[in-house]
């Protein structure tokens, strides 16, 4: 790996903090998705009390991670090594569409709750009193569960076509590009 700090993006490579931000998403979605795993699987278990008691607070770390990301990549726009195909663009835009929408239901879902919400104290919604708002928790109720299973899947693949790519011959290592180990 290159010990070279390059902030930007170029065309050959992801720069430091698209890497920083890539890997700290796969952390955190990970994070997520073993709680997830937890609450479905090892219900009313020390395992699912604590993995399942972070959850609302990574998702929200996951919120910010990927706005933060959202912005960086449009201010490297142009910058970026160049999508392999159509498939590969569509895919990553599936991914971070949904990256975005399911913890943005689940926020809409809790605010429509009336319960608070405030992760690590901080308060980010007040409760209210009175009965729930159906049209707000419906759509999480509805969604959450299934569009995160999806991103899941999406992710999956995504780490397939990586290795899929790099047995390749032909085709273009795009690991490296997430490593940081080209020349610009």
């Amino acid at each position: 790996m290159s010990s070279k700090w390059q902030p930007l993006d170029s065309m050959a490579r992801y720069g430091t903090i698209s890497r920083f931000l890539h890997w700290s998403m796969a952390l955190v979605l990970a994070w997520q998705f073993a709680s997830a795993v937890a609450h479905w699987l090892f219900e009313d278990t020390t395992v699912e009390g604590f993995l399942w008691g972070t959850h609302k607070i990574v998702g929200t770390l996951l919120i910010a991670l990927i706005c933060i990301r959202a912005l960086w990549s449009l201010y490297n726009r142009g910058h970026r090594p160049p999508s392999l195909n159509i498939p590969a663009q569509l895919g990553h835009l599936a991914m971070y569409v949904l990256m975005l929408i399911v913890p943005l239901l689940a926020l809409v879902r809790q605010y429509g709750s009336g319960r608070a919400f405030e992760p690590l104290g901080i308060p980010l919604m007040p409760g209210f009193e009175g009965g729930s708002i159906d049209w707000m928790t419906a759509p999480g109720n509805l969604l959450h569960s299934w569009l995160g299973w999806l991103l899941l899947v999406l992710i999956v693949g995504h780490v397939v076509m990586v290795f899929v790519h790099r047995s390749r011959p032909r085709d273009e290592d795009v690991l490296a590009r997430m490593l940081g180990n080209r020349q610009n």
